[in-house]
C-alpha cells in the first residue's frame, strides 16, 4: 500500500513530466523558432507584404499627363532596357533599370516568409511576374501617362530573384525550417 505522501509526489511528478511536454510538444532541438514567434514574424511580413503592396501602387498607378507623349508600349523583350542603357545620362539609366529591379526585391525576401509553400526560385518568379503583368497591365489600359512594358516585368522579377537568392530563402528556412523524412518513420495522420 502506498502512502499518500508518495501517491502525491508520484502524481505531481507525472503532472511535471506532462507540462514539459505539452511545452516540448511541436518543438525539438534545431527545429526553430518556437509556435509564437513564427506567427510574430510572419503577421510582420504579412504587414511589410501589404505595406509595399501600397508604395507599389503609388509608384507604378498614379497618372502622369507630363508623360502621356513619352509612352509606348513595349511588347518585345529588352527593347527598353537598350534604349535606356543607349541614353547619355548614366544616372537615368541606374535610375530607370536599378529602380525596376528594386521594386522586385520584396517579392523575394517577403514570399517565403509569409508562405513556406512559396518557397524555390520558380515559385518566386512565376508568382512576381503574375503580380507584375497585373501591374503592368492596369497600368496601361487605366492609367494616364503609363504603358505596358515586358521589360520591366522582366527587370522586377530578376529583383525578386537576387531578394531571394541573397536573403529571401534564409529567412524562409529561418522561419519554416524544413523537416528531413526519413524513410523508416511513420508519417503523420
Amino acid at each position: 500500500m502506498t502512502s499518500r505522501t508518495g501517491w502525491r509526489r508520484v502524481t505531481s511528478e507525472r503532472q511535471q513530466k506532462e507540462r514539459r511536454d505539452r511545452k516540448q510538444k511541436g518543438r525539438t532541438p534545431g527545429a526553430g523558432p518556437g509556435r509564437w514567434l513564427r506567427f510574430g514574424v510572419t503577421v510582420l511580413a504579412l504587414a511589410a507584404m501589404v505595406a509595399f503592396g501600397v508604395v507599389l501602387a503609388r509608384l507604378t498607378l498614379q497618372p502622369s499627363p507630363a508623360s502621356e507623349v513619352l509612352t509606348h508600349v513595349n511588347l518585345r523583350p529588352g527593347d527598353s532596357i537598350r534604349a535606356y542603357l543607349g541614353q547619355p545620362a548614366f544616372q537615368d539609366t541606374v535610375k530607370q533599370l536599378g529602380g525596376n529591379i528594386l521594386l522586385g526585391v520584396p517579392f523575394g525576401l517577403l514570399l517565403p516568409v509569409v508562405s513556406p509553400r512559396t518557397r524555390g526560385f520558380v515559385r518566386i518568379a512565376l508568382l512576381t511576374v503574375a503580380t507584375m503583368l497585373l501591374v503592368e497591365l492596369i497600368q496601361g489600359a487605366l492609367v494616364t501617362g503609363r504603358a505596358f512594358d515586358i521589360d520591366d516585368v522582366l527587370l522586377n522579377t530578376t529583383g525578386a530573384l537576387l531578394g531571394y537568392a541573397l536573403v529571401g530563402r534564409r529567412m524562409g528556412r529561418a522561419v519554416y525550417p524544413r523537416r528531413k523524412r526519413r524513410w523508416w518513420w511513420p508519417r503523420r495522420a
